[in-house]
């Protein structure tokens, strides 16, 4: 399948091809397993939820998990996160959306394919009207991975919190319309939210990152009708993991 370049005046053919691409689970794995003896991220759940986690993760049924964003490093810790956690199950079947600046080097695009990421073209980086077609052709993608049997992770802040790592930045509406247009086709997602600490400076030290605590939230079964409701609550149940995860560094 040809590898169409990942810039935003070429965005059809870069979502057809993500439509299909599948990374090579076998590497995957291994990469993780690699990232999880580097990073050593303690793993905490609510009361309850690594059951629940497990249980859902064998129902088959499509998960949304919602992580909170403080640095460049996250997905390298939450890839070593679930290498640690019932999530090991489901690497190399869980995309991650990536901003399509991660795309641009060979070498880099290389790991992020094998991570599984597909890319996303920001407004804040292209422009609102630049990238609303991208957009829309985007979240149709991720609501067909999702119906095929894919898991989706996502930092819904859409950029790293350099305010306050203890504060959930504003949660556009994207996820929300994911999850909807996921339901039209018959495969409505479950939603789990997973928040990191990395300690409770902006800038943590290398040793901080290493030894970030991740807080599974219980899985949300059942999401509100409406994009900009599901978003409200994927707000408050990431707000409840951040507290959890800063509570528990």
């Amino acid at each position: 399948m040809h590898s169409p370049e990942v810039l935003l005046e070429d965005s059809d053919a870069v979502y057809d091809y993500y439509l299909r691409h599948q990374q090579n689970r076998w590497k995957a794995l291994a990469s993780y397993a690699v990232l999880a003896r580097r990073f050593r991220p303690r793993v905490s759940f609510a009361e309850g939820a690594k059951q629940q986690l497990k249980a859902l993760l064998r129902s088959g049924r499509p998960v949304i998990y919602a992580i909170n964003h403080l640095s460049t490093s996250d997905p390298y810790t939450v890839a070593a996160t679930a290498w640690r956690s019932p999530l090991r199950t489901k690497i190399g079947r869980v995309r991650v959306l990536a901003k399509d600046e991660l795309f641009l080097d060979v070498e880099q695009r290389r790991k992020v394919d094998m991570m599984g990421g597909i890319p996303v073209f920001r407004g804040k980086d292209h422009g609102i009207r630049a990238v609303n077609a991208a957009g829309q052709r985007m979240m149709d993608v991720c609501a067909q991975r999702l119906a095929a049997g894919d898991h989706l992770a996502i930092f819904p802040e859409g950029t790293c919190n350099d305010a306050d790592p203890t504060k959930v930045q504003a949660v556009g509406s994207g996820i929300g319309h994911i999850a909807f247009r996921a339901a039209k086709l018959d495969a409505p997602p479950a939603l789990v939210a997973l928040a990191m600490s990395y300690g409770p400076h902006l800038e943590p030290t290398a040793e901080q990152v290493r030894s970030a605590l991740f807080h599974f939230r219980a899985p949300v079964l059942e999401l509100p009708q409406r994009p900009g409701d599901i978003a409200r609550l994927v707000k408050e149940e990431l707000q409840l993991a951040v507290d959890a995860a800063v509570a528990g560094y």
